[in-house]
């Protein structure tokens, strides 16, 4: 143990953990965020407010039970950063921890309640494939933990793979997504509370979509939590 132990502290003093917001070394105690970028990341607070700005967003479109975002997206802020680095350079651990902390407030809060199934928005196989993993998965399965569900990634799939939806409008986004998601059992969430997660949040036309998919199945309930919301 003590020669481990030795190896892991050579290791770490040439390669370093560093936070993924400011790059700076992390400390004994920390993990994946250091405190200070911890602190100033933009919390929401939506879990434990009805009718927050999340939930209104659908008003007319969408009948929700609950929703709820952790943080707040500012581009070119800590959380665009966050959610970059993990999708697009595998650190799966961010998702580990916005599971873990948005996980926590839902199993505490009043709302959110009898969670069936946690479903993630998904990726085309192709994107998955080169990808190599949906970055929603390990944020979906802490969630699924905390709130006593079970993580479903296969009911609901993508049909067609797509372009970034990042520079479009709203229509555009709507017109681009709203035949692109089926799912491959219709009574299979029957009777189901299901909770939608994505990473991101803008004009809410994904979410839609899924949506008016899960809903082609009977008497089904829908909640969504989501990492970040653009305002």
């Amino acid at each position: 143990m003590k020669k481990i132990k030795v190896l892991n502290n050579v290791f770490s003093l040439f390669f370093p953990k560093v936070c993924l917001g400011c790059k700076f070394q992390l400390n004994t105690n920390e993990n994946t965020i250091c405190t200070t970028c911890r602190h100033d990341l933009p919390e929401t607070n939506f879990t434990n407010i009805p009718k927050n700005a999340l939930e209104k967003k659908f008003y007319g479109r969408v009948p929700l039970n609950e929703a709820t975002a952790l943080f707040y997206f500012h581009k070119k802020g800590k959380t665009q950063q966050f959610i970059h680095e993990l999708k697009y350079k595998n650190h799966q651990e961010i998702g580990e921890l916005f599971g873990s902390w948005l996980g926590e407030q839902m199993k505490q809060s009043t709302r959110f309640k009898n969670i069936d199934y946690v479903v993630p928005v998904p990726l085309h196989p192709k994107k998955k494939k080169k990808r190599g993993y949906n970055q929603l998965t390990k944020f979906g399965v802490i969630l699924a933990n905390k709130l006593n569900a079970q993580y479903c990634e296969n009911i609901l799939i993508k049909t067609e793979s797509t372009d970034t939806q990042t520079h479009k409008a709203r229509f555009e986004r709507w017109k681009n997504v709203q035949h692109l998601f089926r799912l491959t059992d219709l009574s299979f969430f029957k009777n189901k509370h299901i909770l939608l997660i994505d990473d991101v949040v803008t004009t809410g036309a994904t979410i839609e979509a899924c949506s008016q998919q899960l809903l082609k199945t009977k008497n089904i309930k829908i909640s969504i939590a989501v990492m970040t919301y653009t305002e």
